[in-house]
């Protein structure tokens, strides 16, 4: 990220407490963004209340789960009054177990950033000093180390959750100054104290959705970005086989009207700027050139439902139990399950894992002499006698084809392993933390499919160019662009060299929208 992307990033003040959050704002604060709380009186009040209902309500012997009772199955057993500001460590310390690998410091402040985005709606009787704490973390970078592994997402994400709740109260370790530290040692350096827990603080914190929640924003951004680079990728692989334009056709879709689709087939339509050549004019394409929009217009159909699903979960109070402010009652019921944000996650990685697919047979048709309308095999570069002894994009080609391969066996839906866990009382669960985590690596594997590809359109343009079967003044602008500078972070392959650098870079650019593609008033 350059300097001045960083600067305004960190200099963003995102206010929770005054709107509903959106993905672009959970995505910021993963980036740096910082987070503040409004000021406005009638925020702090309602938080004051539902800390205060709940108080009145323990005060006068009732009994609430997970407060006054132990958790889950032993919500049969009453707590003695005197250990009941214990319950919440004893909650957060048997929680800490979660393994794996941890979440980045990105992906880990998204996760705070979503919960406190639950706990400012207001419903779920923690003091204000809690969101304080929470907040301080977030504006200080003193972001926990979670592990990925551990939650079956209901009851909530307990476990990863607990990592978190971990921090604010000074215990386990932290992301901080690009380090890893103890916790205590990174709040005794900004000058906060570890927080003490009142009796539902600990569940309000653990028992939620915000894990898969964060992880489903994260996954949607990159996701929405894949349909426009696909787009491009698959308008100059077109143009690279000198395929035919009017596969995209404005009129050609207007009688299959799915708005997504519409728009993918406009983008690459536009791609192919009309003064460029003609291309077999009437002749068919393949599939994966031909039917490129109604594949990747799924995914641009479907963002729009999914965003609507994880925005109403991000702004969501998902915790149990519920304390309501205004009316006083409190109650009991299951939020905390992840049922939608399961559903969208894998709905997800089948739509992604598809583009993979889509573009992993775009690229055997480059390679090949057989399919590729006069390209050198394999779109080797060489000429002369070099030709022989060089393979351009062969071993590419194998390794898209595996990472495709994963991609696809990643799509077995997480949702429908619900495991009966805790004595059955957690006995139906929705697994949206684990299908998240799937979404984003199918989403990493792609982008990787998506990095080959670019690089093979590239070349192959490039061929077309050199061999002056394409002139560089038909191309259009935006594919002159993408062509520039794609080429000076993968240079023209004459003579074979390992490309796994710039590959590398290329993924790191993907993931951080380096191109500006299709942009709409």
């Amino acid at each position: 990220m350059d300097k001045a992307r960083k600067h305004l990033l960190e200099s963003r003040a995102l206010m929770l407490g005054g709107r509903p959050l959106s993905i672009a704002d959970v995505c910021a604060v993963a980036r740096g963004a910082r987070v503040s709380l409004s000021t406005v009186p009638a925020f702090r009040q309602r938080i004051d209340a539902g800390a205060r209902i709940l108080a009145e309500n323990i005060a006068a012997g009732r009994p609430i789960y997970g407060v006054t009772t132990g958790y889950g199955d032993s919500c049969t057993v009453n707590i003695p009054p005197q250990v009941l500001d214990e319950l919440p460590v004893h909650l957060i310390h048997y929680h800490g177990c979660g393994l794996g690998r941890y979440f980045d410091e990105p992906a880990a402040a998204a996760i705070l950033v979503t919960r406190l985005a639950s706990l400012a709606a207001g419903f779920s009787g923690v003091r204000f000093e809690v969101l304080q704490q929470l907040q301080a973390l977030l504006q200080h970078r003193v972001i926990p180390l979670i592990p990925e592994e551990g939650s079956v997402g209901a009851s909530g994400d307990l476990t990863p959750l607990s990592y978190v709740a971990a921090a604010l109260m000074g215990e386990r370790q932290v992301y901080f100054h690009g380090r890893v530290c103890a916790t205590a040692e990174a709040l005794k350096e900004i000058g906060l104290k570890p927080l003490t827990f009142k009796p539902k603080e600990g569940l309000a914190l653990m028992n939620g959705t915000s894990v898969m929640t964060a992880l489903a924003c994260l996954a949607w951004e990159r996701a929405e970005y894949l349909t426009r680079l696909a787009s491009r990728i698959t308008a100059m692989a077109s143009l690279a086989i000198e395929g035919n334009r009017e596969h995209f056709a404005p009129g050609l879709f207007a009688v299959k009207p799915h708005l997504g689709q519409q728009r993918v087939a406009a983008w690459i339509y536009a791609d192919l700027a009309s003064e460029s050549p003609e291309r077999n004019s009437g002749v068919q394409d393949r599939y994966s050139i031909r039917c490129a929009p109604h594949v990747i217009g799924v995914l641009a159909d479907a963002l729009a439902w999914m965003r609507r699903d994880i925005e109403t979960e991000l702004n969501s109070a998902n915790d149990n139990p519920i304390i309501d402010p205004d009316s006083g009652v409190i109650y009991h019921g299951g939020h905390f399950y992840g049922g939608h944000i399961a559903f969208v996650a894998d709905s997800l990685k089948t739509a992604v894992a598809n583009i993979a697919d889509l573009l992993d047979r775009q690229l055997a048709l480059l390679v090949d002499s057989r399919f590729n309308n006069g390209l050198p095999r394999n779109l080797s570069g060489a000429g002369g006698e070099r030709a022989h002894l060089n393979h351009g994009f062969k071993a590419v080609q194998i390794a898209v084809s595996a990472w495709t391969a994963e991609a696809l066996k990643l799509t077995m839906p997480a949702s429908v392993f619900s495991r009966s866990t805790e004595c059955h009382n957690q006995d139906k669960v929705s697994m949206g933390t684990i299908a998240a985590r799937d979404a984003l690596r199918v989403l990493e594997l792609t982008e990787q499919v998506a990095a080959a590809c670019l690089t093979a359109v590239c070349q192959a343009v490039e061929i077309r160019v050199r061999t002056q079967s394409l002139l560089t003044g038909q191309l259009g602008e935006s594919i002159r662009d993408t062509q520039q500078d794609v080429l000076t972070l993968c240079p023209f392959v004459d003579e074979d060299r390992p490309l796994e650098g710039e590959l590398r870079s290329l993924c790191a650019a993907i993931q951080q929208r380096h191109w500006r593609l299709y942009i709409e008033p």
